[in-house]
């Protein structure tokens, strides 16, 4: 499985970027609903990264919730643990460095159309300019995290909660 987890994400990248978002954009409804006609339970990460400031990273997504600011995060490969997708999915996205990581929690659920979204969240600190991969990520920001802009998923804030 993790072969094949590589070899999607290879593909990928070869594509144009603007090929990329479309493909996502296109393709992440259908994954949803085949998730939930199988009742999967998907398990993820998701990363608080703040700046030696205390700055949180925010992200938009090109296909999910693409309105909405969100944390980097994503799925885990096979054998990889928490801290080691939060460290991949930050240099993927931002291309920062992230390290103290601890495991703050996990937060499980049942998502609308039937499958289940298992989420540990991680939190650490980011070193490096966050720079948008153009691919998944459109945008990338910098905030306080008690100034976060309204266009915040409040998910955001529920994982920000566990760090208290």
């Amino acid at each position: 499985m993790a072969n094949q987890h590589g070899l999607a994400e290879r593909a990928f990248a070869v594509l144009p970027g603007w090929l990329h978002r479309g493909l996502l954009r296109a393709l992440q409804p259908l994954r949803l609903r085949l998730w939930g006609l199988l009742r999967r339970e998907v398990e993820g990460v998701m990363v608080l990264g703040f700046t030696p400031d205390g700055r949180l990273l925010l992200v938009r997504h090109s296909y999910h919730l693409p309105d909405q600011w969100l944390v980097p995060g994503g799925g885990r490969a096979p054998g990889e643990d928490a801290t080691a997708t939060a460290t991949r999915e930050m240099a993927e996205e931002a291309g920062c460095k992230l390290t103290d990581t601890v495991l703050l929690g996990q937060i499980v659920r049942k998502m609308p159309h039937g499958w289940t979204n298992r989420i540990e969240i991680v939190t650490g600190t980011i070193t490096g300019t966050p720079v948008a991969d153009g691919r998944e990520i459109i945008e990338v920001m910098l905030a306080p995290p008690g100034a976060l802009p309204p266009a915040t998923n409040a998910a955001v804030r529920e994982y920000l909660a566990l760090k208290r």
